[in-house]
């Protein structure tokens, strides 16, 4: 039986992860996992396991290592700089450079089926626990006056959610940074929480 070549796997998760950011899961064929982490498919098979076990490995590294923002953001003293850091830490990361436009997790999304119900359940859960803590932030916004009585904090946060996966889409289509932070300063000139 042959021997298979050693390589660095965290570099090599690196690569698969940029390559599962710029196409998404569905869209990163084994070829192109095997050519960007510059390891032969058995390789990876011993090393990751399969595709989705590979993509699972990838998007825990993606979140740890790009999407810290979203948590430390629950923090800010206000709803507005809550939203505030929130749209342009997504606006940063889905234009970080040119081969990762958009969310790895909504690239990953748009146009995947529930054929694969591992990776389907990773991004349900990432998008469930962002949009809960979220929520959660918004109502004590409310219970401290920062957001009127009247502020639906459910609503709020549905439309946050859907600013940023909606700038992930047209990051990825290749607008720019200044392009979204443009949608950014409009939700926040719309914003009904208190102004610092």
């Amino acid at each position: 039986m042959g021997r298979h070549r050693e390589f660095d796997t965290e570099e090599a998760l690196d690569a698969a992860m940029a390559v599962f950011w710029q196409k998404g899961y569905k869209g990163a064929s084994f070829s192109d996992l095997s050519e960007a982490m510059k390891v032969a498919r058995p390789g990876i098979y011993a090393a990751f396991g399969n595709k989705e076990a590979l993509f699972l490995r990838a998007f825990d590294r993606y979140i740890t290592r790009y999407m810290g923002f979203v948590t430390e953001a629950m923090d800010e003293p206000t709803s507005l700089q809550v939203v505030e850091r929130i749209l342009r830490g997504s606006a940063d990361i889905q234009t970080l450079d040119s081969s990762a436009q958009g969310c790895m997790s909504t690239n990953s999304a748009v146009g995947s089926s529930e054929e694969v119900e591992p990776v389907s359940r990773a991004l349900a859960r990432w998008q469930a626990e962002t949009e809960t803590a979220l929520h959660k932030r918004l109502e004590r916004a409310k219970a401290e006056g920062d957001l009127p009585d009247s502020a639906n904090a459910g609503g709020l946060t549905r439309f946050i959610m859907a600013l940023t996966q909606g700038m992930a889409v047209q990051a990825k289509a290749g607008a720019t940074r200044i392009a979204l932070y443009e949608v950014v300063d409009q939700a926040l000139a719309t914003w009904p929480g208190r102004r610092a």
